[in-house]
């Protein structure tokens, strides 16, 4: 059920289809393009630190280069956003980022046979990347679709606030939390199978999620017109 006066972007569904969407990027890079992470750079952060302690340089590069990747689409989803702001009558900013991913995915998804591991690797975090900087917030609160470590905490504080303390509201956040989390689980499981079957199309899920929400987006625009 959308909260009254919540802006269709923080919604559960939207929230529980990102999620889905982030868990088949971190999947699909790990199975297929050199055991790295798209969107949990701490992962990337801490192999990188592992790697060249052991003076595996070469091995090092698989990590620096998705964590440059990330950087840089963070970047690139900002000029995004500003440039969405100047149209007089733009598509919406969040329809702009998700359009923006899906046509990133599509490439990825037909090169991908061709397509060295570590420049399919930094695509895919370009991806992961403007997911991020767009997508912060859910229900009114802060959100982040790309790492589960301070969701399972949020998680975790809302079980004991609801059934320890019996706080109805803690219940339901936690309900809604735990939500979020199984949706980034059955995203990578399912990538996971896809993998095994149509290897580099294994983004489809993850495509079929951001679009449905461009057309949620889209009927929402519609309704405000």
């Amino acid at each position: 059920m959308q909260i009254k006066d919540q802006p269709i972007h923080e919604s559960l569904l939207i929230g529980t289809l990102l999620t889905g969407a982030a868990g088949s990027f971190d999947a699909f890079t790990y199975l297929l393009h050199g055991e790295v992470f798209a969107g949990l750079q701490t992962g990337n952060v801490i192999l990188l630190g592992v790697h060249l302690s052991q003076a595996q340089w070469y091995t090092a590069i698989r990590y620096i280069v998705p964590i440059l990747a990330f950087m840089f689409g963070t970047m690139a989803a900002r000029a995004i956003q500003l440039q969405a702001d100047k149209r007089q009558h733009p598509l919406s900013e969040q329809r702009w980022i998700v359009q923006y991913e899906i046509g990133l995915i599509l490439l990825v998804s037909l090169l991908g046979r061709w397509l060295p591991d570590l420049v399919a690797s930094a695509m895919v975090s370009l991806i992961a990347a403007a997911q991020l900087q767009e997508f912060r917030r859910l229900r009114g609160g802060p959100f982040t679709s790309l790492m589960m470590t301070g969701n399972l905490r949020t998680a975790a504080q809302n079980l004991y606030d609801g059934f320890i303390r019996g706080q109805q509201k803690s219940r339901e956040s936690a309900a809604v939390i735990g939500t979020i989390i199984l949706s980034f689980a059955a995203g990578a499981g399912i990538t996971s199978i896809l993998t095994h079957y149509i290897g580099t199309y294994a983004l489809a899920g993850a495509a079929l999620c951001l679009i449905a929400i461009d057309g949620i987006f889209w009927q929402d625009q519609i309704k405000l017109h």
